[in-house]
Formats: C-alpha cells, structure tokens, sequence
C-alpha cells in the first residue's frame, strides 16, 4: 500500500480513470501531473494558509491535494456558512489566502480580499488578504487541515488535525474495505464535509479507484433542501459501488425504495454516519438492496473511528473501532477515543492531542462492537427517574413513513412527549398510529405519550437544524416552551395530539 494518498498518484497505473465530475474527467495520471504542477504555483505564491471555498468537483480535489503536498494549511469553508460564520472562521484562523469558483460574491462580502491570479489547472481563482496577524496559531509545521465544526451552539470551532493522523484514518479505512473490491465510490456529501473528504476520495485514490463527484446540484443534494427524484436519477446513473450517507439520506433511499425505486445492482457498500440510525431502517434498507453499515466518528478524532464491514457486522451497533483507534467507556457512559486524534481547537491551548471526550453515551460489548445511545448533554432524566437519550426514541419514530422530523423531550416530566413534522400528505391519525407501532418497540418509560405537530419545520435557514442535520435542541425548546408545556395539560390515557 502506498505511504500516503499523494504517494498514490505516482504509484497506480496512470492511465486508470481516477476523477470524474461530469465535465472534467481525469487519469491517475493527469491527476499526478496536475496535482504536481499545482503545488509549484501555490509554493511559487508562497501560499501557507488557505481557504478552500467551492463546489463539489474534481477542481476541488485537485486542490485540496496540491495545498497537501505544499503541506500549506487548507481549511474547507461548507458552503452552508453564513457571511458571518464566513468571516468568523477567516478571522479566526487568519486565513491569508482562498481559492473560491465565487470570487466576485465572496470579494463583496469580504472586501479585505483582492483577486491576484487564477489557477491554468482548475479554473479557481486566488484571492489574498494582505493584513494578517503571524499564523493565528497555525505553528505546528506538520498541521494540514482545520475544519470546522458545525455545533449546536456558539461560534463553529476549529478541529487542527496533522497530517500524519488524517493519513492513519485513511490507512484504517483502506485496510477495513480493501475485500470489497470497490472500484468507483460516488461522493454525495460535500467535499468540506471532513467525511466524504477523507473516505470518499482519500481513500479510494489511495486504493486505486474512481472517485465520481458531480456538482451537488445536479445530484438534488444541497443544504438548502432535497430533490429525491434527482437525487435517484443521478445515483442510477452513476451506477456507483460505494457511497456515504447521512441518516436523511439513507431515509429517503428506503422510502424510495418501499415507491418501487431499486438500488443499482452495482453498490457494494454504503456507509452512513453522521448521527444514529434506528435498526429497523437499517434492516428496511438492507432487504431493499442497499448494502449499509453503519459507522461512527467526529471532527476531533479525524473523522471515522469505528465501523462495521460485511465481515464484522452488528447492524444495531456503529462497529468495531478501526486499527487506529482505542475507545473506552468512562464511568459515566462517555465514549473516549484515543490513537489518532486532533492537535486541539485552534486557539484554546488547552486541548491538546490525546484523548478525546466525545460528549456521546455509549457501551462496548464482549466482541468489542460500539454501540451509541445520544449525546450526553441531551439525555433527560423523568421525574419518575428513568434516564432517557432522546436519539433512540427519535429514531424508532423517524422509521415510520408518516413522520418525517420528530423532537423529544421530557426532563423533569412524567413520560416523554414528541413535536412532530409530518410526511407529505400524512394526517393526524396516521401519524398517531406511527408513535403507537413505535412505542411498541419501546420500553414503557421511553414511550411517547402526547404529540403535536411542530409549527414550522426544522430547517438550516430557519435556524433549528444544524448543518449536518442535527436539531438544534435548545433553539426549539425556547421557541415552542408553551407548545410542549401543553402536551403535558392533556390527558395521558392513550397517545394523542394536542388541538
């Protein structure tokens, strides 16, 4: 196996496709002499820290593996951020330099940049902001990436991760599904995304297979929203052997599938991550022909920490740690991971490489398979004094068609209750018979027993989702107090929604 993705490159036979946006379609081989001749010019502007803000494309690959090889600094922008957000990672990490496919809007909203050049290679341009303070903290000479976190409150944070630990993830994800023989992996995610960025192109250049990455829009995959019949289109088309998904996505190919959809007889393996997935859909997808294990990671671990593969598979867990990776359970139900993990949050000396505390509850059983309950911060305790994640009640609701979102709470209060969003053209009633089924597969303490619909749904625009999808909790509780206050004046004898 090669040394690193870069060592790849130069080591598969060239004339092997090895990128394909729909527009730009690229060899081992181009990619090699590309990614070489982009190094030099960026070393030739004396580029150390950059921004890289664009859309899904080989343009993008091309240069995340360039500013790799100077070893600069690269920090991805999601294109999901604000100009707020924007201009608060750019200040935060004194980001000198951005390569953008928007430099005319990003310049207007962040006048302290000017163009200097564009790149003969990828078509983005250069912009470079002359006032900066000296390296923000960016000392470490072996740093290669700060990504920034998506959290549920404050300011995003940047996870400073060394290239040496982003290339022993890699290596684990190379060494874990090398028996697939995965040929060509479909990247759905964004490419800021640390996720798809690591094990949906490292990985499969370092392995010597395609990497096809079309515009997220011409795949109906965008923060802003969901085009399913898209989304199905472009995955039929591609005829993909592997791809990533986050639970929404994995919820809209089942439900696509229960429409009569069938899954191309060329995928493989699908992992899907980024939050906890009920194992009633799991084995719905499974019966439906979509290979999906499920895995688990963050941003401070470099992304994926353990997972499961045809070989070692319990669908009800995340996996089995991968070779890297040591995970524990502390006294209190906290998931901590060590072996490969981040150089600490830029700024904040104070959390320094080393083991991580995850904020995630969770267990490890005989086999050493992991399993995740929620998140620390977000379990409840009933005032009949049972502890209760509301993840798990959420995804035994979320497997039923009728609901499409649902939030759960109950500190403090006798028994759980639910805000409920609807699926298209789902009624009152059905979506009662939805909680009861799932309650059925619940513990009496756990079962929801008064519901109503959520006023407006959760969205990213409206400030009650995060960008990776998550509710943003505390938000919704502070908005709806009154809405959930009177769940709780109604009668408890069955489940109901209020009027």
């Amino acid at each position: 196996m090669p040394a690193t993705v870069l060592d790849a490159l130069g080591t598969v036979d060239g004339t092997l496709p090895a990128i394909d946006d729909g527009t730009l379609r690229l060899s081992y081989a181009d990619v090699h002499r590309s990614v070489a001749a982009e190094r030099r010019w960026l070393q030739s502007m004396r580029v150390r820290r950059c921004a890289l803000l664009a859309e899904n494309s080989a343009r993008w690959i091309l240069s995340d593996l360039a500013l790799l090889a100077c070893e600069a600094v690269n920090v991805p922008l999601p294109a999901s951020f604000t100009r707020e957000q924007v201009a608060h990672v750019l200040d935060d990490a004194d980001i000198e330099w951005v390569l953008t496919d928007q430099a005319e809007h990003f310049m207007g909203e962040h006048p302290t940049f000017a163009y200097v050049n564009t790149s003969h290679r990828t078509g983005l341009a250069l912009l470079k902001r002359e006032a900066c303070r000296s390296e923000a903290g960016l000392r470490a000479s072996d740093l290669g990436k700060v990504t920034y976190t998506s959290g549920s409150t404050g300011a995003s944070k940047g996870v400073c991760l060394r290239r040496a630990v982003i290339q022993l993830v890699t290596d684990s994800l190379v060494a874990a599904t090398a028996g697939l023989g995965v040929q060509t992996h479909l990247c759905l995610l964004p490419l800021a995304t640390l996720l798809e960025n690591v094990a949906g192109v490292y990985v499969p250049l370092t392995m010597g297979a395609k990497v096809l990455v079309p515009p997220g829009h011409t795949m109906g995959v965008s923060y802003s929203g969901l085009n399913a019949p898209l989304l199905l289109k472009a995955i039929d088309s591609a005829s993909p052997e592997s791809m990533i998904l986050v639970p929404e996505l994995l919820r809209v190919l089942v439900y696509a599938a229960r429409d009569g959809w069938r899954a191309p007889v060329s995928l493989k393996f699908i992992a899907v991550g980024g939050g906890g997935v009920a194992p009633a859909l799991l084995q719905e997808a499974r019966r439906a022909g979509l290979p999906v294990f499920q895995g688990y990671g963050l941003s401070e671990c470099a992304s994926v920490v353990c997972l499961n593969t045809p070989k070692h598979d319990k669908p009800d867990s995340v996996g089995r740690p991968l070779p890297h990776a040591r995970v524990r359970i502390d006294d209190n139900g906290e998931i901590c991971v060590s072996g490969a993990t981040m150089a600490g949050y830029l700024g904040d000396s104070r959390r320094q490489a080393g083991e991580v505390r995850t904020g995630d509850l969770g267990a490890i059983d005989a086999d050493g398979f992991v399993y995740v309950r929620g998140r620390l911060k977000n379990m409840f305790i009933t005032s009949m004094g049972r502890n209760v994640t509301p993840e798990w009640v959420e995804g035994e609701l979320n497997c039923e068609p009728a609901i499409a979102q649902a939030m759960v709470s109950g500190e403090a209060r006798p028994y759980p209750v639910a805000l409920i969003v609807g699926s298209a053209n789902a009624r009152e009633e059905s979506i009662t018979q939805a909680i009861g089924r799932a309650n059925a597969r619940l513990p009496d303490y756990a079962r929801i027993r008064g519901w109503a619909f959520f006023p407006e749904a959760p969205t990213l625009s409206n400030g009650l989702l995060t960008a990776n999808g998550r509710l943003r909790r505390a938000e919704i509780a502070a908005k709806y107090h009154q809405l959930i206050d009177s769940i709780y004046d109604q009668s408890t004898d069955t489940v109901h929604a209020i009027q």
